[in-house]
């Protein structure tokens, strides 16, 4: 019996949109990254993209476990002496919160050039009007 591997044109990409209110940022970034790498699929295969592209609404209104909002640091190094900048995560979700979202699920994807490729299939906006109606996107419960 031979394994079988897909080929990019065997995959049709699906839409799905996630609804972020309430709901824990590590549990929703780790579904968030399962369907962009396509591993709910039976077709996966782990070098070729076969993901599909995610909407995350509500961002600004996640919610966090135990005393992360406080104590949790987003840090930043430019290179130059004295040059690391540290942000509490509270203070990352007034200002960006889809970055706090955005963050989460980049650091479970592949680093590299496919991990970049699935990147820009994700979306993420702070509150809940998107422009992808047109794309009529699944509900997904996370």
């Amino acid at each position: 019996m031979k394994t079988y591997l897909s080929k990019q044109e065997d995959i049709k990409p699906i839409w799905y949109i996630v609804d972020a209110k309430d709901k824990i940022l590590g549990r929703l970034a780790t579904k968030v990254a399962t369907i962009l790498r396509g591993k709910n699929k039976v077709i996966y295969t782990p070098n070729i993209d076969s993901g599909d592209f995610v909407v995350v609404i509500n961002a600004s209104k996640i919610k966090l476990s135990g005393t992360k909002k406080s104590k949790k640091e987003y840090r930043r190094y430019s290179g130059y002496p004295n040059g690391l900048k540290v942000m509490i995560l509270e203070d990352m979700l007034e200002l960006h919160p889809t970055e706090v979202v955005a963050l989460a699920i980049k650091k479970m994807l592949p680093t590299g050039p496919l991990g970049r490729k699935l990147l820009r299939k994700l979306k993420i906006y702070a509150q809940d009007k998107h422009p992808h109606v047109a794309q009529k996107p699944k509900v997904l419960e996370v």
